[in-house]
């Protein structure tokens, strides 16, 4: 049982936790308290949108329908991996659920099924839409997954809760089957799995005042100076068929510290027509474990082959940037090696 974030204990929690967040219109004050409680809270309720298209799927959140009026969750996570606020209240998103499910989140033990809906969860729980069509074909993104991770994980870390408090709508109210679809490097949505991320996710730090329950916004701002990045070498390196090999590009780390940045990788590299070279961006954390960002492919044509790779994110201080690439020859039979004659990254980062 706790009593709910203000908007800006909310806002300062998801900003330390490394979130990429949007203020949409009066989210602050944008609620349903007018019709029922808003609190005690005890965990989150992860939701998919059934809706394509960032901007309109935020609108509709905020606006609601004919049949169910707005706001229809606290946050909105866009497949670029922005989270959008579009309310710091009561929010029509869980309606009536299982109080066997309630009573297991409040102890953080293992789920019942849900086959009641004789409680009311819009008092009890934050809620997340991500934006997804919901068929079953629609892909998350490995970066909004990232951010959904982040944002239960900043709500637990500030209210106390373990990943137990973490539930998805399918769980909670009976015939509901949100989250569902493929998650890029994943397989299916699996709220499981998710329980499992955010539990890694809050084995790390979050930036905060020391001695203090209340997370604190890190000092980056939207309309803060950015830093730039640029990191070049032409020193030739061999790559080898089909294994995985992080590129020094004036050093492995990129970045350092909690940073957010958008970077493009650029590598120039003689390969044979027909073959593919992938690129990904990847945060290394020091344990060994890692956040593996979007995986982009390049055709290699006649002479050398420009690839450019995109990514945009966000690191806590205990994590680093890095850049991986590999070469996959046209012929499944050929072995051979390939050469990268020049690399470099450009781009802007926040601190």
């Amino acid at each position: 049982m706790a009593t709910p974030l203000s908007a800006s204990a909310l806002l300062a929690a998801l900003k330390a936790e490394g979130c990429q967040v949007v203020e949409y219109r009066d989210w602050r004050t944008h609620n349903r308290n007018h019709k029922g409680a808003w609190g005690p809270v005890h965990g989150v309720v992860i939701h998919h949108t059934v809706s394509s298209g960032e901007e309109s799927s935020v609108a509709l959140c905020y606006n609601g329908h004919a049949s169910l009026p707005g706001p229809l969750c606290h946050t909105v996570g866009g497949k670029s991996g922005k989270l959008y606020m579009v309310s710091a209240g009561r929010a029509n998103h869980a309606g009536s659920g299982d109080d066997d499910v309630l009573q297991a989140v409040i102890n953080e033990t293992t789920l019942p099924a849900d086959n009641e809906a004789n409680t009311d969860g819009n008092s009890r729980f934050y809620g997340i839409e991500i934006v997804n069509l919901g068929n079953g074909r629609d892909e998350y993104p490995a970066v909004q997954y990232d951010a959904a991770v982040r944002w239960a994980a900043a709500i637990c870390r500030a209210h106390g809760w373990n990943e137990r408090s973490v539930i998805g709508h399918k769980e909670w109210q009976p015939g509901k089957i949100d989250p569902a679809g493929p998650v890029e490097g994943r397989g299916q949505f699996d709220m499981d799995r998710f329980r499992a991320d955010v539990a890694e996710r809050l084995t790390h730090p979050a930036s905060w005042s020391a001695g203090s329950k209340t997370p604190t916004a890190p000092t980056v701002q939207e309309d803060d100076v950015p830093h730039a990045i640029g990191r070049y070498t032409s020193t030739d390196r061999t790559l080898a068929a089909r294994k995985w090999t992080t590129l020094s590009i004036d050093g492995v780390d990129l970045l350092t510290g909690a940073t957010h940045y958008q970077a493009m990788a650029h590598i120039q590299a003689v390969l044979p027509p027909g073959s593919t070279i992938q690129g990904r961006f990847y945060h290394y954390r020091g344990d060994g474990s890692r956040w593996t960002g979007p995986l982009c492919e390049r055709i290699g044509t006649d002479g050398s082959t420009f690839a450019d790779f995109h990514n945009s994110g966000s690191v806590v201080p205990a994590e680093k940037v890095r850049f991986e690439v590999i070469y996959y020859p046209a012929d499944s039979n050929d072995s051979k090696s390939v050469t990268i004659t020049a690399a470099y990254c450009r781009g802007l980062y926040w601190k």
